[in-house]
């Protein structure tokens, strides 16, 4: 936007009094002009002076790229929660981060600059990431802004900043503490391509093409002592691991294959003699039902060699390469060693048969490689004795939707590690630990030193109290990222040592548990469950009281939106495109939970809702150009009302009681849609038509009260959703001293009026709407009478006024109207297979007329045939044989004559 441009729309947002409201609504213009506002006049600056508050735990997106359509969902979502809060009297801390330690960034970094992080200390390559992800994360806030979502910008947070560094540093420590972590070398999940050891929830499924292979063992001794057999078949899709074999395992109800239990096998090509065992977790469905079990390739080989106490061969190294156990494959690839070792034997005779086949492969959800098991020596959070505990927790919150609470339950049941915490990366926050070189005494940091880098740092103590040694080795590995995302709770509620009183403390102690924590179902397991184990542990309560779990957005097709599929829709070309309020409209069109497909004609309605009310705010404003706007100041009695004004006003409380129940509950779409259909259909269809014709002449103080009260009402209602063009037409109709968005939430005014008398009275204004169009009259077109056969109470004059009728009867009872069969439909699913080749015979019989409906039975053919009521659906005409035209609604009938 150009600098006139921007004044001309500053000019309009602060004069909008002098000149009214005029042509169509420019979203282009209006929507930066506000988001700069907001920011400049702190309008959702958290005051930490109020009585109740309202805390959101923002998730911290990585930094690692553009912002993209979940993004736009999720954040969007939140800002319709904390602008509805801050509306109806809460304090909101609405904060924001950005989560930039770790392999995200690291690799970010690395492709930015063309360099590996190996070539540098720690110290430098972080400093590298930070400059990287200082420019990223000031083009993420550009967008995030440029969304208008209502964040509190001055409450802003980095998962790599020294304070933060600090949070997840005394997170350690209070934990090690307490007892629940421990360093242990033991097999674990590696990511060859990272080269990072990872934790169970970093595992996704992969379905790859592979081959599956039967190879021949040889056949040393058999179990009792005695047999002819001089091979038996291993069936393997990873023939790579053969020199890592350490056994070969049988099921106990394998009948045919019991005799080798407790004999011995050599493993071709690498000739290492292996003893053969029995176990119930071998599966029989698959390949020959023996298997070998190697150290490692998979987490059965894992339990079969704590389980039987096994010898320990690696034969792949932590980059994924092949080891010296090898022997000639040494230094291959796993990809390329699997190759070689199938071609030679192939060539020995060991190979029988290699076939195409499919399985489903653990991979690394950062890069997509086939994860391995490796033993190694890594920091892990102990979880798996307090399953039941983190599950009572989960039981302590709000679900929204409650199904996913089942996705956190079943993730809690299949656990089967505890929590590796310890990464070998560059990018991340280091463990403030040291070892004794002397006695491998583990020396931990003054928590008042935190954070601390102890690459970097010297140890707290001279000496090893254990020991006495005096030299040290300084721990390199760093944190899992989750190990810190986990702790936002604490970090925004300022978590931290107090050292007088030597206990840990929060400088908002007001706001934890946090009210809300809002994300994606893809990370329920990750972000979530990690959450409440680290701040359960640190504070003996569930960290958030409700949980909203939103979808994911979906391309046109229903389909996940992906880089490879070529389907990914930026967010900025959307909303370059649409006006923000439009995209807004669009994201509260998803129930909570449900993935949902994004869709250029949903936007496209959003832009027409926005005209709407922009055209019926104009038309507002010139019906009630002179009319002194604090008259809202105070609520008109009852009795100064018109019937029809205090019937709008009480139907209008009926619907700010009904969409304040949804915003609590956090059902934006059904909110959405009843606030729609009310304004569309209620408010511009019907009442602005009738206080049209009331405030023809000279007015009215009923219906200009009314109309203005409704107006402000519906700017207020519309607020959370589409914050620009009600901030907009807020500051020109009212002239407020203080922005939309930091008035009050409209309350019920209590009126009173027949409600049911006032829709059916809207009914037949409809009726008529529709009668004068399909005959091609204009509205105004006056009509000589119409009966109304229907309660409409005090509303007739009202109908009389708006539809230019000159003579209005009502009546209680219906007219005289004829009620016949026209036609009956046949459920042919199940007639046919009831009556078989006598369905002609009924369809003939009804066709003429030979039926009758007794009850709920179909009687056809003077009762040859009886059909039950879940068999047919009865269609009935109605027929009026008096003067005039009839019109039918669902209260009333009305006779046109």
């Amino acid at each position: 936007m150009s600098e006139t441009d921007q004044r001309s729309s500053e000019e309009s947002a602060t004069n909008n009094e002098r000149d009214g409201l005029s042509g169509e609504y420019d979203p282009e213009s209006v929507e930066p002009v506000w988001q700069q506002r907001w920011v400049e006049n702190e309008t959702y600056a958290y005051q930490g002076d109020l009585d109740t508050q309202y805390a959101i735990d923002t998730p911290p997106p990585t930094v690692s790229g553009d912002l993209h359509m979940g993004h736009l969902y999720g954040l969007t979502l939140m800002d319709f929660v904390a602008r509805f809060k801050r509306m109806y009297g809460d304090d909101v801390y609405f904060p924001f981060g950005y989560d930039d330690n770790g392999i995200a960034s690291e690799r970010l970094t690395e492709r930015e600059l063309g360099i590996n992080h190996g070539d540098f200390t720690r110290r430098e390559f972080q400093d590298k990431c930070r400059d990287v992800c200082k420019d990223y994360e000031a083009e993420f806030t550009d967008d995030v802004q440029s969304l208008a979502i209502s964040i509190d910008w001055d409450n802003t947070y980095k998962t790599i900043s020294p304070q933060v560094q600090r949070t997840s540093q005394l997170s350690f420590l209070d934990l090690y503490d307490k007892g629940r972590e421990y360093q242990q070398r033991a097999p674990t999940i590696w990511c060859p391509d990272c080269e990072t050891a990872i934790s169970q929830v970093e595992q996704e499924d992969l379905d790859k093409q592979t081959k599956f292979n039967d190879i021949a063992f040889e056949l040393v001794e058999a179990g009792d002592g005695e047999t002819d057999q001089e091979t038996f078949t291993i069936s393997t899709t990873r023939p790579e691991l053969l020199p890592a074999c350490v056994s070969v395992f049988v099921h106990p109800d394998d009948e045919a294959n019991q005799h080798l239990v407790g004999g011995t096998a050599r493993v071709p090509l690498f000739g290492q003699e292996v003893p053969i065992l029995e176990d119930d977790r071998v599966d029989l469905e698959t390949g020959s039902g023996l298997v070998m079990c190697c150290t490692f390739g998979d987490q059965t080989d894992i339990e079969w060699y704590q389980a039987h106490d096994l010898d320990l061969r690696i034969a792949i190294d932590e980059s994924g390469t092949m080891t010296d156990l090898a022997d000639d494959y040494e230094g291959m690839t796993t990809v390329d060693a699997r190759e070689a070792i199938i071609e030679d034997l192939d060539e020995t005779g060991y190979l029988l048969e290699s076939r195409d086949h499919e399985h489903t492969v653990q991979v690394h959800e950062r890069c997509d490689e086939e994860v391995e098991y490796l033993v190694t020596e890594q920091w892990y959070v102990e979880i798996l004795d307090k399953k039941e505990e983190y599950l009572e927790a989960g039981r302590q919150i709000d679900w929204h939707p409650e199904k996913m609470f089942t996705r956190y339950k079943h993730w809690i049941e299949g656990l089967e590690w505890d929590w590796c915490i310890s990464r070998q990366r560059d990018s991340g926050i280091p463990f403030p630990v040291w070892y004794c070189e002397e006695c491998d005494e583990t020396v931990t940091a003054d928590r008042d030193a935190l954070p601390v880098d102890p690459i970097e740092d010297e140890p707290p103590v001279d000496a090893c109290p254990a020991c006495g040694h005096d030299e040290f080795a300084a721990e390199t590995d760093v944190f899992d990222t989750w190990a810190t995302s986990s702790l936002t709770p604490l970090v925004n509620t300022g978590w931290d040592w107090d050292t007088e009183t030597e206990k840990l403390t929060m400088d908002k102690p007001e706001l934890y548990p946090m009210n809300l924590r809002p994300q994606g179902h893809d990370i329920i397991s990750f972000w979530l469950f990690h959450t409440i184990v680290k701040c359960y542990e640190h504070t003996g309560e569930a960290p958030f009281q409700d949980v909203i779990i939103h979808g994911m957005v979906l391309d046109e097709n229903r389909e996940a939106m992906s880089k490879s599929k070529g389907n990914v829709i930026p967010p900025r070309e959307v909303i370059q495109k649409y006006p923000i309020d439009a995209t807004r409209y669009w994201t509260a069109s998803a129930s909570i939970g449900d993935d949902f497909p994004y869709r250029e004609n949903a936007l496209e309605a959003g832009e027409r809702l926005l005209q709407k009310l922009w055209n019926a705010s104009r038309l507002v404003d010139q019906l009630t150009e002179d009319v002194d706007r604090s008259i809202l100041a105070e609520q008109k009695p009852e009795s100064e009302l018109a019937d029809i004004d205090r019937w709008f006003l009480a139907k209008l409380d009926e619907t700010v009681d009904a969409l304040t129940e949804r915003f609590n509950n956090y059902e934006f779409a059904k909110a959405r849609d009843e606030l729609r259909t009310f304004f569309w259909s209620t408010f511009c269809d019907d009442y602005l038509e009738i206080a049209k014709q009331r405030l023809a002449g000279d007015g009215d103080d009923s219906t200009e009260y009314a109309l203005l009260r409704a107006h402000n009402t519906f700017l207020k209602l519309w607020a959370p959703l589409l914050p620009h063009v009600t901030e907009e037409l807020y500051q020109h109709l009212y002239d407020g001293e203080e922005s939309l968005h930091r008035q009050d939430w409209p309350e019920p005014a209590g009126y009173d009026a027949d409600l049911a008398a006032g829709e059916t009275a809207m009914e037949v204004i409809g009726a008529l709407r529709r009668y004068k169009t399909e005959n091609g009259l204009p509205l105004n077109e006056p009509l000589a009478a119409v009966d109304i056969y229907g309660h409409v109470g005090g509303f007739t004059d009202a109908i009389a006024d708006v539809m230019h009728v000159e003579q209005t009867e009502t009546f209680d009872e219906e007219p005289a109207v004829t009620t016949e069969i026209s036609d009956v439909d046949l459920d042919y699913s199940l007639v046919g297979p009831e009556f078989g080749s006598e369905v002609g015979a009924i369809d003939d019989a009804i066709e003429s007329g030979a039926f009758e409906v007794d009850g709920e039975t179909l009687r056809v053919a003077d009762g040859e045939f009886e059909l039950d009521d879940e068999m047919f659906e009865i269609e009935k005409s109605r027929t009026y044989s008096g003067e005039g035209q009839m019109i039918e609604t669902e209260r009333a009938v009305v006779i046109v004559r």
